[in-house]
């Protein structure tokens, strides 16, 4: 890598440009362009992302202040007006950056591949987040009376701390109704919070045989077949047996197991269901605690998308921009992974935004001691519950 490079031209070549290409190629998407493309409005869009601009007309001021270096940064010669980017954005096949997304998702995963909870299998956490619009521009992505907004649910890899999969409906979609488009793997572990308490989805995880651990609501009855006496520092009850309510046990005929555990420091307790019925209850535990990454890569997504009228207005060129960031974030991933950096991700990210025009190799970025005490995005907000 060529140290006289910038920063920002140095993460570019981690992306697959052969493989976008043959995207665009798929869907048209350089037909009639002379000089903006696909992959200039790529690098612009992540651009912005990394260097967190506040709106189109801040990154377009940007890119002006760095004439000079506009070529070098590998977003060519040509000036970028507000106007064309906003074009490409409301203009453009959404599906281009989808499914690069899609691709930078699956490599990330590939590539960053761990075990660290010691079980087989993958382990992923899935929540979702509202991304609020202003209904006055945003008309299309009604909410509530007064409010816009659309959903993004993620299914996230714990272990390998990056976004599997991504589905995008209207905010008003039930959290619920985004579990029958997972792709589910055999022997994967699946966690989801109280919002997923839909025992047909579970029973669908359970019959391909993968397993799932989701936060049940205070009223779940199960009558007990059995049940373990000695229990660890902390669980409360420990049983097998089946639900004991028509629905729920029509939707869910088979065993599975509850357990109620108590957090040590609040004093909170917790009742859990899971078809695992062999783990120990401090593993079950630990893969509900580790639910909580992916509320740091919400934070972040939301951080860094500044969905204002100048980016474009259609639902179109809002799907484009959490794309971007998606692939941004996962072209991090992959660098923090592939040049072993010391580093979080989050402190990767915060690194890189105020660097992207410097002239350093990336490793030696890195390694400067003027960013050895960097704050990471997430300040406490990982949960201490289950110290066994």
């Amino acid at each position: 890598m060529n140290q006289d490079k910038y920063v920002f031209a140095q993460l570019v070549e981690f992306l697959n440009n052969d493989k976008f290409r043959r995207l665009v190629d798929k869907y048209d998407g350089n037909r009639y362009v002379k000089h903006f493309t696909c992959w200039s409005q790529l690098l612009a869009m992540m651009f912005g992302q990394l260097s967190n601009r506040e709106s189109l007309r801040d990154l377009i001021v940007a890119l002006e202040a760095h004439q000079g270096k506009r070529y070098h940064l590998g977003l060519g010669r040509e000036p970028i007006a507000k106007t064309t980017l906003a074009s490409a954005n409301q203009n453009r096949d959404y599906r281009i950056f989808e499914d690069f997304a899609f691709y930078m998702m699956k490599e990330a995963c590939e590539k960053r591949a761990t075990n660290i909870l010691d079980i087989p299998g993958r382990k992923y956490a899935f929540d979702s987040t509202t991304i609020d619009l202003c209904l006055s521009v945003f008309e299309w992505a009604k909410f509530r009376k007064h409010k816009g907004g659309i959903k993004m649910h993620t299914l996230y890899d714990v272990e390998a701390e990056v976004p599997a999969f991504v589905h995008i409906t209207p905010a008003n979609i039930h959290d619920t109704k985004a579990m029958s488009v997972i792709p589910y793997e055999r022997g994967a572990h699946y966690i989801f919070d109280r919002g997923y308490n839909d025992f047909g989805n579970l029973y669908t995880i359970d019959r391909i045989g993968a397993f799932f651990v989701v936060r049940a609501k205070t009223n779940v009855r199960i009558k007990p077949k059995t049940w373990k006496r000695r229990l660890p520092e902390g669980v409360i009850s420990d049983v097998i047996g089946c639900f004991t309510v028509y629905k729920s046990s029509k939707d869910y005929p088979d065993e599975l197991r509850k357990l109620i555990v108590e957090d040590p420091e609040s004093g909170t307790r917790y009742i859990f269901l899971t078809n695992n019925l062999d783990a120990s209850a401090e593993l079950i535990s630990r893969l509900y605690r580790n639910r909580w990454s992916v509320e740091l890569f919400f934070k972040w997504i939301k951080q860094h998308l500044k969905i204002k009228r100048f980016w474009g207005t259609s639902e179109n060129a809002v799907r484009i921009q959490i794309y971007c960031a998606i692939i941004t974030y996962c072209l991090v991933a992959i660098v923090q992974h592939d040049m072993k950096l010391e580093r979080s991700i989050y402190e990767t990210l915060q690194i890189l935004g105020i660097s992207l025009t410097d002239k350093t190799h990336l490793r030696d970025l890195f390694d400067k001691s003027n960013f050895k005490n960097i704050k990471e995005l997430n300040d406490s907000s990982e949960s201490n519950l289950f110290n066994f």
